[in-house]
């Protein structure tokens, strides 16, 4: 046989082998990461898009706190006489069960059957009634919802009505929620000069802080913090 025609011995054919395991076992460790790298970047993506979507939810209810109408005396027209107090105070943290309460206007009446409508003149005028109320001619219909938040069970829950409603869960794999609230030095001042937790006296708050911390069940990425402040537009009388 010619020299020049001969094939690969059993070494050759071996070393070929190991090489080419080498090469495959590198591709496979970076299909890997890679693959790795795009499951954690979805979680924490989907992580962040449930931040949003909730803490910009909340945002705008707590804008619109304390906002019930034209007029600043409301005569309590509801059926369990129950809208005055929250009128006095509209915006609430109970720090022992996690719950937030907001009394909150519900422009465009977007939230669904409102739990009480504030009907004006914007003169004379402002009578609060429970459920949904259509107004007279020459008159305004401001719907206004009861609003409580909770955390229980790394959940974060929401309920509407008065008394205690039945919550409904608004986001999974909750490992904290808190709430702070920026305290004007009087009730006058407009501004925030310091936060609290538990304030004692809702005339002074400006503003409200929202924390809240998400886990990923399968500790794919890690807990993911979320800190937004929100204004309130209407100062609390």
């Amino acid at each position: 046989m010619n020299r020049t025609s001969r094939g690969f011995g059993l070494i050759e054919l071996l070393i070929a082998l190991a090489l080419s395991l080498i090469v495959i076992l590198g591709v496979a460790q970076i299909f890997i990461a890679a693959k790795n790298t795009y499951v954690s970047q979805s979680t924490a993506a989907g992580m962040q898009e449930d931040a949003r979507f909730v803490l910009s939810k909340m945002i705008q209810e707590i804008r619109m706190v304390g906002m019930f109408g034209c007029l600043g005396t409301i005569t309590d027209a509801s059926s369990a006489g129950d809208f005055n107090a929250s009128l006095l105070t509209p915006i609430s943290w109970d720090n022992a069960n996690l719950k937030l309460t907001l009394v909150t206007a519900d422009v465009g009446g977007s939230g669904g059957v409102p739990t009480w409508t504030v009907v004006s003149d914007c003169r004379n005028t402002a009578t609060a009634y429970t459920g949904l109320r259509t107004p007279a001619s020459g008159q305004l219909a401001f719907p206004i919802r009861r609003l409580i938040y909770s955390f229980s069970n790394n959940q974060l829950l929401m309920g509407t009505g008065t008394g205690t409603p039945t919550q409904a869960v608004l986001i999974n794999n909750v490992s904290a929620f808190g709430v702070s609230f920026g305290l004007a030095s009087s009730a006058t001042d407009t501004a925030a000069s310091s936060y609290s937790s538990n304030p004692s006296d809702p005339a002074r708050i400006r503003s409200v802080r929202l924390t809240l911390t998400l886990t990923d069940p399968n500790n794919r990425v890690r807990n993911q913090t979320f800190n937004v402040v929100a204004a309130l537009r209407n100062r609390l009388q």
